[in-house]
């Protein structure tokens, strides 16, 4: 029996990813997202590629109503979620504190912690029913350590970071894994969102270097779903060869 996996964010970057490495390896997928359209586009290729089942669930995970309905009616055979990538989340504008739109700040908020909440909250049900199952928290490096003009960005990631310490701890007795991966620099659609559609300014954040792939960070979401059922990596932070942590990054000239 195939094994399912529970992907936020799965229109772009490493949740798009994410997705297609597991569906290539014969997990039924859920996805979710809040553009529907690329949501069934992706779920009619993974079927059509690897013969798997995907349910596409459109709605966004910062409201909170949406995900308790949508969640709360999955059918009998989609209950069944051995692994939850907590991946929806976003970094909008980058700023110093004083000048920082507060609209900035409650979007991030309401996605990356929240939006992380509310999914959590809604599949652990399941997983306890199961005895059994795995959540993987997508944080940052900016979870690590706060860097300038960073502020609300990096605090929600630190608070990702926090919860999966919590739930790891609560969780101990319903034998679920809870594995944070915080990625450095990756070229994906981030840079563009947080730049709200600035190509030049996105693009110029990655020149130099080679930074991490959407697939680079799938594959490590692969190795850690699939180790033994005694073995948890409890925290991972990863990077691309050319960059230490949030500050340093050594870039060609």
């Amino acid at each position: 029996m195939n094994k399912t996996i529970f992907v936020t964010g799965a229109t772009s970057g490493f949740g798009k990813a994410i997705a297609e490495k597991f569906a290539a390896e014969k997990w039924n997928c859920i996805i979710t997202g809040r553009r529907k359209e690329r949501l069934n586009e992706l779920a009619q290729q993974l079927i059509s590629a690897y013969k798997i089942n995907v349910l596409p669930l459109a709605f966004d995970v910062s409201k909170k109503e949406e995900v308790f309905v949508v969640i709360n009616n999955l059918k009998d055979e989609w209950c069944n979620i051995d692994v939850l990538v907590n991946n929806a989340g976003l970094a909008a504008g980058r700023d110093l504190f004083d000048k920082a739109s507060i609209e900035d700040w409650d979007t991030m908020i309401d996605t990356n912690v929240k939006g992380l909440l509310y999914v959590s909250k809604a599949v652990i049900p399941f997983m306890i029913k199961n005895k059994k199952g795995h959540i993987i928290n997508i944080g940052s490096t900016a979870a690590k350590e706060v860097y300038k003009e960073g502020n609300v960005y990096c605090a929600t990631k630190h608070a990702v970071n926090a919860i999966s310490e919590a739930q790891r701890i609560d969780l101990l007795q319903h034998k679920i894994k809870v594995t944070a991966i915080h990625p450095g620099a990756a070229e994906t659609e981030f840079s563009l969102v947080r730049f709200k559609g600035d190509e030049e300014k996105a693009k110029a954040m990655y020149e130099g270097f080679e930074p991490l792939h959407a697939a680079d960070i799938a594959n490590t979401v692969f190795y850690c779903a699939n180790l033994p059922t005694h073995v948890c990596i409890n925290d991972l932070v990863i990077t691309c060869t050319a960059q230490a942590n949030s500050f340093y990054t050594y870039k060609k000239e």
